[in-house]
């Protein structure tokens, strides 16, 4: 367990406004309680010096770098996450301190076409805690990614969220079913406060 608190980074994933705005077509229900939980565990990162990387995901305002499958909704509502906008800014709760690590991503995995691996490496970690929005998207591409990487993934159950209840309790058990630890942000919490 020594070992693990030295090879850990917490990753927060695209806590930006957009999807915690109402006019926003990326709105999560809800989104907001889980802005309490990781502030929790960044203070503790933060106060133990512990790596942590922000993850934003942000477009062009053209739309030429948008999914596909998302390219008529960017369309329909004259785009979202858009670089530079507030919209696409992480929430101020949560906001990087000068020095922090911000990784840009363009697709739903934080690992895709980013510098991602090349930073986790370099900083020798082995294992990585989620955190973020959404579940079914973001967070679980980023960690499928990341066991196909041989890092051991943590989610934290509570620190992330889904449009709904029952999107969120099926996507954290098919990621426990696949070997990914599921904790609450009170068992991380104390787990961390161990060392």
């Amino acid at each position: 367990m020594e070992n693990l608190i030295k090879d850990i980074c917490l990753l927060i994933i695209d806590m930006q406004y957009d999807f915690i705005n109402k006019l926003s077509p990326l709105y999560v229900d809800e989104c907001k309680d889980i802005i309490k939980n990781i502030k929790e565990i960044l203070n503790i990162f933060r106060v133990k010096n512990l790596p942590r990387i922000f993850v934003k995901r942000e477009h062009r305002k053209s739309g030429i770098d948008i999914d596909l499958t998302r390219q008529d909704l960017f369309n329909e509502k004259g785009g979202f996450l858009i670089e530079k906008e507030h919209g696409s800014e992480i929430v101020d709760e949560l906001k990087p301190l000068n020095g922090e690590i911000i990784v840009i991503k363009r697709r739903f995995s934080a690992f895709f076409e980013t510098e991602l691996d090349l930073i986790l490496r370099r900083m020798k970690i082995k294992t990585i805690i989620l955190t973020g929005i959404q579940t079914p998207n973001c967070i679980r591409t980023t960690a499928f990614d990341a066991i196909s990487f041989d890092y051991e993934v943590i989610v934290v159950s509570d620190g992330t969220k889904s449009k709904t209840e029952e999107i969120q309790i099926s996507n954290l058990k098919d990621m426990e079913d696949v070997g990914i630890k599921i904790l609450s942000t009170k068992n991380l919490l104390d787990m961390l406060k161990l060392f």
